[in-house]
């Protein structure tokens, strides 16, 4: 790279890196082919998504796949395009948030409570999956959508933003999580929904387990559990 090319993308990376993007390479030196969509802009997040599918297919570890928190499902077409021999359950109200969860969360200031998830649709969320017919709707409130659900889990996203849901999807999913499994929480490091960082660090910290923040954009925590050798 010469000088007058380099000066120009250092500029470039400064300008952008004001605006929190950051202009950097990835996995320079990897030879497999990975289907990573450049349409997607949390490239982190999904990137990460590839990367530890991979490793569960490597390793052979069983179990299906769980998004708690789907919104339009834009997240959870990922999980089914690199899990695509998988269920995956999708557990979400399609209507929003209850409103005894919205009241928690504003009594112990974790978050406003004033965000609206309803603008979306069953129908809508299964037109984005590139595999639908793997796609197991969960509808209504967590837990109670869990019962009779007798499976276990390599991966589970847990993207629900307040307290009780993200915790009690921990209580829930960690359990049924195949060794060599991993659980994405997003919102860990997200200071509108400080309520995530609460449920992860409190649960965590009573069962011994570790977790690793990665630099996505809502701050997602990475939680593995160890792989049987």
């Amino acid at each position: 790279m010469n000088r007058i090319t380099k000066n120009i993308k250092n500029k470039l990376a400064g300008e952008l890196a004001k605006r929190k993007i950051y202009l950097t390479s990835s996995l320079t030196f990897i030879d497999r082919e990975r289907q990573v969509d450049t349409d997607y802009l949390d490239y982190i997040r999904q990137a990460a998504l590839e990367l530890i599918s991979h490793e569960i297919y490597t390793n052979k570890v069983e179990g299906n796949t769980a998004e708690l928190g789907v919104y339009k499902g834009q997240f959870a077409k990922y999980i089914n395009k690199f899990f695509p021999d998988r269920s995956l359950y999708l557990f979400d109200t399609f209507e929003g948030f209850s409103g005894e969860d919205i009241s928690y969360e504003v009594s112990q200031n974790f978050s406003s409570g004033i965000q609206n998830f309803s603008d979306t649709s069953i129908n809508y969320v299964l037109s984005q999956m590139p595999f639908p017919s793997r796609c197991i709707i969960r509808q209504g409130f967590f837990p109670s959508t869990a019962e009779g659900l007798e499976d276990r889990f390599a991966f589970v996203s847990l993207d629900s933003d307040l307290y009780k849901p993200i915790y009690s999807g921990l209580e829930y999913f960690y359990p049924r999580l195949t060794a060599g499994g991993y659980i994405f929480v997003h919102d860990f490091n997200n200071d509108a929904y400080k309520g995530v960082r609460q449920a992860v660090t409190e649960y965590c910290s009573a069962n011994g387990i570790a977790y690793a923040p990665i630099p996505d954009s809502g701050g997602t925590v990475v939680i593995g559990k160890p792989l049987l050798i």
